[in-house]
């Protein structure tokens, strides 16, 4: 079922609203609520990446290590860190061409133990992910200028920055290779790692300054030679049902105009129905810059100071059940784009996923070979055993005559 769709309030005339309705809209935000109800197509995208994602984090324990090697009895104590449900052998049996294994001593005079290091499958998927990067640089300038025109100040602490990095796929070395670069636009003041570190922008660039709301508003006008006013996909799956009183409150709230992440709202109540919709435009463009068009809120939590969320910022998720959905897989809460999904895949896949598709490309050569080398164990188990039989036939033969 379509629920209030871009143009919803073309559906609304004053004439049809109820009696009472502006006196409604005035009421207390934090009064209206929405009952939380599971998506499961959504939750499986979140699904689908776990196995994966999994890997990733323990590849990433063994580079972070000194000399890119870690002793395999270290890896074993980090188990419930990295939530491993299973021994680390048996994750290496099950993901193989990720580690080679080798034997060396921890202390001079020690006995072996087993160690591992990147395979060389893996070193090549390093050189393909920073080639990757190296296309994509525009991209990463781009999305790193937004983080901060969007800020208050246009200043966003480095340390948090490097905490989220993943989820809008910088690299790990952002701030020390890709800023540097980009003196026009960016300034480091500080020490990252230090907590008094921030990443200030230099100069404005219009280019960066549009929304994805407001650049689709821009094209559909273009294609259809109308002005299209920017405005958020309202759109619920089936089945799903809410209030009339908060049907009517949605209605009023999308004939407010658009407000542009991008826009200084220093003048605004944090308690404004304006500054929700401007809140609702911020986390709508975080999201879309996300990597996989979803964040754990926690995380999102971390930037309250920087773009103005109130701390009851969390339940805009759920007020807003057309425009996003709040996942609890894993028991984390993870705000998802609605708009982004088709089912269970994205619709517009970011440039630098192809970094996940080749290391999905390195798992499936791993799986690849190990597969290949139980077919030929299993050839040679056959031969020996027609060897074995044969054998045995000629000795009968022999014990007849």
């Amino acid at each position: 079922m379509l629920f209030y769709a871009r143009n919803i309030c073309s559906h609304l005339s004053p004439r049809t609203r109820r009696p009472g309705a502006s006196i409604q809209f005035a009421a207390s935000i934090t009064s209206l609520k929405v009952a939380w109800r599971k998506d499961r197509k959504l939750d499986q995208a979140i699904e689908n990446d776990k196995q994966w994602r999994l890997c990733a984090r323990v590849v990433r324990e063994v580079l972070n290590e000194p000399g890119q090697v870690i002793p395999l009895r270290y890896l074993e104590k980090r188990r419930e860190r990295l939530r491993l449900r299973v021994g680390v052998t048996t994750f290496l049996a099950q993901n193989p061409g990720l580690f080679d294994t080798y034997m060396d001593r921890i202390r001079p005079k020690s006995n072996p133990v087993p160690f591992l290091r990147p395979s060389n499958w893996l070193r090549q998927f390093m050189e393909q992910e920073n080639r990757i990067y190296i296309q994509n640089e525009n991209l990463l300038v781009s999305k790193l200028c937004k983080l901060l025109m969007m800020a208050k100040d246009r200043v966003v602490s480095a340390d948090k920055l490097l905490e989220v990095k993943r989820e809008f796929g910088f690299p790990n070395d952002f701030l020390v290779n890709l800023v540097p670069k980009y003196p026009e636009y960016f300034r480091l003041v500080g020490s990252p790692g230090e907590g008094k570190s921030f990443l200030q922008l230099v100069s404005w660039n219009d280019d960066f300054g549009k929304s994805v709301i407001e650049q689709r508003a821009e094209e559909e006008s273009r294609l259809t030679g109308i002005r299209i006013m920017p405005a958020f996909n309202w759109t619920l799956p089936p089945g799903f049902c809410i209030k009339q009183e908060m049907r009517e409150w949605i209605r009023d709230w999308m004939e407010l105009a658009y407000i542009s992440p991008y826009t200084d709202v220093s003048h605004l109540e944090q308690a404004s129905r304006e500054m929700e919709k401007r809140t609702v435009g911020v986390f709508h463009e975080l999201l879309s810059l996300s990597l996989y068009k979803r964040i754990p809120i926690p995380i999102l939590g971390k930037f309250g100071e920087e773009y103005r969320f109130s701390n009851a910022f969390p339940n805009l998720f759920t007020r807003h059940p057309g425009i996003f959905y709040v996942s609890l897989k894993a028991g984390i809460k993870t705000a998802m784009l609605r708009e982004a999904y088709k089912a269970d895949e994205l619709i517009d896949r970011d440039p630098l996923l192809e970094i996940k598709d080749k290391f999905l490309e390195l798992l499936a050569e791993g799986h690849k070979k190990k597969y290949e080398q139980l077919r030929l164990q299993r050839e040679m188990i056959r031969e020996d055993m027609n060897f074995i039989a044969a054998r045995s036939a000629i000795v009968d033969d022999h014990g007849d005559d």
